[in-house]
């Protein structure tokens, strides 16, 4: 069984952050979120990798660069522009061959990994199995419509008017029967070969599609918000770790990460909180839910709530809440002006400023 993991896309949610970074290689706790989809892939027993690259692929070559540091064999497979995820499956043809495979959206988090689901499809090999969850606003998704025993007779793609509210989970398991319907469908209002299609394709000439209702933690993170939702719950299972530098007038409450290199001065650290190595973080409060990169420094401020990418600064600007910084960023305070006020008064008139 292989792989297709897709770390295209132009990440439009995420801008600015995107115009300069693959939004797949954004950090929570300090760690990719494309690392932890390929962790979870290699944890289910899976090796060969393709990934999808478009725009971004050089840097995603340089951060994942063959696998082997993560126990895959990963190959690139380009794409030229987004034109959707059955599109992905339609150029990945040659390298998929007639291996069944899982496909994994690069910017999907799944608290516990995929490898019970992976095995589940390996014993009893339906034609397909889509991962499906309860959300609260469907018309952003593709959307399942299950008939009374929990079979999916019905899917689309971000409808005006939902028939449920399960949304699709970025990961389907596939056999080689996906690689005819990927080739019938043709591209949808929004020019894209859409997924939802494809497995419609299959439904419609009663092919095996299976549905898996997840209850555990998914999040698409193509958001800020989403971003630091995510962040917060994997910063909820750090273990308390000081490798780092704190001095005497420094306290760090609870699950606290400070790495090696990083040194804490005259400051509050509250978990649960990351602080990477090479980070300076002086007369400072670190709240809850903060992550902070390598070599940022964090100096006569306070954080809580946000994600700091690496190689940057905030000095002296008060209070930052629920922010996602990004790297090489300096955060500082505005110079002071003179108070004044400028007018153009017609005549006869009155004007009451306050002192």
């Amino acid at each position: 069984m292989k792989a297709l993991v897709l770390s295209g896309g132009a990440g439009t949610r995420l801008r600015p952050i995107t115009h300069t970074s693959a939004k797949q290689l954004v950090p929570v706790a300090n760690k990719a979120v494309l690392f932890y989809g390929l962790e979870s892939i290699a944890a289910a027993g899976i090796t060969d990798v393709g990934v999808i690259v478009g725009d971004t692929a050089t840097e995603i070559q340089d951060a994942v660069g063959d696998g082997s540091k993560f126990g895959l064999e990963i190959t690139y497979i380009p794409q030229e522009r987004p034109l959707g995820l059955a599109h992905a499956v339609l150029i990945a043809r040659d390298y998929l061959g007639d291996d069944d495979f899982v496909m994994y959206l690069g910017d999907n988090f799944i608290v516990g990994g995929i490898a019970d689901l992976v095995d589940e499809f390996r014993q009893d090999r339906p034609d397909a199995r889509i991962l499906l969850t309860q959300v609260q606003d469907p018309r952003a998704f593709g959307v399942a419509e299950l008939d009374g025993s929990g079979q999916v007779i019905g899917l689309e793609e971000k409808p005006e008017h939902p028939k449920s509210d399960l949304a699709l989970v970025g990961v389907y398991l596939f056999t080689p029967k996906i690689h005819d319907a990927v080739r019938a469908i043709t591209p949808s209002w929004r020019g894209e070969l859409e997924i939802t299609h494809a497995i419609q394709h299959l439904i419609d000439r009663r092919a095996d599609v299976r549905c898996t209702v997840i209850k555990g933690y998914w999040k698409d993170t193509g958001n800020v918000g989403d971003m630091l939702e995510v962040n917060r719950t994997v910063l909820e299972d750090i273990t308390r770790r000081i490798d780092g530098d704190v001095d005497e007038a420094s306290q760090t409450v609870g699950r606290v990460v400070v790495e090696e290199g990083a040194r804490v001065v005259n400051s509050r650290i509250v978990g649960p909180a990351v602080v990477g190595s090479g980070t300076v973080v002086q007369d400072s409060y670190i709240g809850p839910f903060t992550s902070i990169a390598e070599n940022c420094r964090i100096i006569d401020s306070e954080l809580e709530f946000s994600i700091v990418l690496r190689d940057s600064t905030i000095h002296g600007v008060g209070r930052i809440e629920s922010s996602l910084i990004g790297r090489h960023v300096e955060v500082t305070p505005a110079p002071s002006v003179p108070s004044a006020h400028h007018l153009v008064l017609g005549d006869h008139s009155k004007v009451q400023i306050h002192p």
